[in-house]
């Protein structure tokens, strides 16, 4: 099972930041986009573990999340990862309460006790909404594209969820396989 910890986003938040970054997809056809059904926040990548895993996972991450109550984030400010001249990653920032920082150190901190390597850089929190398979042969026009869309939303989050990335018919989809609700005891 290839797994992941996401906060999953509300699916009218999902939907309208698909729409309105539309026009990243035209300038940049090539870049291999996020659909609207799986944009999310990844907390952890764990990779591909087998179903015993899943119990102990989720056991930790319900530990964390009794430790906190929900969690505010902005969304907003549109870059990519090394930066729009060089893009790897095309992706929104996410501003959030500082306990979000606090909720990924729980997360790799159990994570590491279930054998999972740490994390070697410091978390930063993004919504990915592209992924450059190769170099683009015009990535100026991205970055003009990513100046036109201003799009800044508030969201909750309010659980941690134990994601599985799986292929259907040669398309990866995403589904969750527990979730650990935000509610400090």
């Amino acid at each position: 099972m290839r797994l992941f910890i996401a906060v999953n986003l509300p699916d009218d938040i999902r939907t309208t930041l698909y729409d309105v970054t539309a026009p990243l997809r035209s300038a940049a056809p090539d870049v291999r986009w996020v659909p609207a059904d799986r944009i999310h926040l990844t907390v952890k990548f764990l990779g591909e573990h087998p179903e015993t895993a899943v119990t102990p996972l989720l056991e930790a991450l319900d530990g964390i999340a009794r430790k906190y109550d929900p969690i505010l984030m902005e969304l907003g400010g549109l870059n990519a990862f090394p930066n729009l001249r060089q893009p790897r990653v095309v992706w929104l920032g996410v501003r959030a309460d500082p306990k979000l920082e606090l909720l990924h150190h729980d997360v790799e901190t159990a994570c590491e006790e279930l054998g999972q390597p740490m994390e070697g850089r410091p978390y930063r929190a993004h919504v990915t909404l592209g992924r450059v398979r190769d170099r683009l042969a015009n990535p100026a026009r991205l970055a003009a594209a990513a100046r036109g869309v201003v799009h800044e939303a508030t969201v909750t989050a309010e659980a941690l969820d134990l994601m599985v990335s799986e292929h259907v018919d040669g398309t990866p989809r995403y589904r969750v396989v527990g979730s650990a609700a935000l509610s400090r005891e």
